[in-house]
């Protein structure tokens, strides 16, 4: 049996309109609902599975940012993990994928883990690059992008989703994997396991106990709204489209 690490991620959450801020520095957080990123919790599920099908015998889920990130944790810990570790970074947004991945990548050594399933992106910064950098730090196998997983001891048989259609790979484990929208549909927590999941142990850390440097990188010019999208226009057949189209130097 296989220990698994999984990432999760505290992100605005996905049905609210995101609001800019007046001075274009970022956007507005404050009084807004946070929840898991949703590929986090693809990730998650698909960690819970591996375990309901004996072939997990522990799942520790991790996550990276500000006390709030904690109720993050423990709706994984309700979703069907047995423990939780918190690296507590005050201001997450100033953090690039590549020091993320290294906390990862030392979480997934600490906790001896053999599988680390991360979700493909967050849809806070939409990055996408978390999973590779970690593997690379891990110097790991990884397969992205996960349709379908099969775990067969010391090796994994997966589909990826790619342009046009699925790529069948089998990597070697440990390995690092992400999942993407289609692998599976994430439980709820019920609230037997939510009241269960306050008793779980969650480990407190910080960066510094983890050797990365958190110092910011990257910083933010502006963020602006997209511009708004012109009122469209009815035109009476295909003719008068396609002289439109000319009009414009579209064809």
């Amino acid at each position: 049996m296989v220990r698994v690490a999984v990432g999760v991620k505290r992100v605005i959450d996905y049905a609210v309109k995101i609001r800019v801020k007046p001075d274009g520095s970022g956007v507005v957080k404050d009084s807004v609902k946070h929840s898991m990123n949703p590929f986090c919790e693809i990730a998650v599920e698909e960690a819970v599975r591996l375990k309901e099908k004996k072939i997990a015998k522990e799942i520790v889920a991790f996550t990276i940012g500000p006390k709030q990130c904690s109720e993050t944790l423990r709706t994984a810990l309700a979703m069907g993990c047995d423990r939780g570790v918190h690296v507590n970074v005050p201001q997450l947004d100033a953090l690039t994928p590549l020091q993320i991945s290294k906390m990862s990548a030392k979480i997934a050594e600490t906790e001896a883990a053999d599988l680390l399933i991360m979700g493909k992106l967050a849809i806070d910064g939409d990055y996408g690059q978390t999973a590779a950098m970690t593997a690379a730090i891990l110097d790991w196998p990884q397969a992205t992008n996960l349709y379908s997983l099969q775990h067969n001891g010391d090796n994994a048989t997966v589909e990826r989703e790619i342009d046009g259609g699925l790529e069948t790979n089998e990597i070697k484990t440990p390995a690092v994997l992400s999942v993407d929208l289609r692998i599976n549909q994430p439980r709820y927590a019920t609230l037997p396991n939510i009241m269960k999941a306050k008793k779980k142990k969650v480990k407190a850390l910080k960066p510094a106990d983890l050797g990365v440097d958190v110092a910011p990188t990257l910083t933010v010019v502006k963020i602006a709204e997209p511009p708004t999208r012109e009122a469209g226009e009815i035109v009476e057949d295909v003719d008068a489209l396609i002289g439109k189209l000319k009009d414009a130097g579209r064809i």
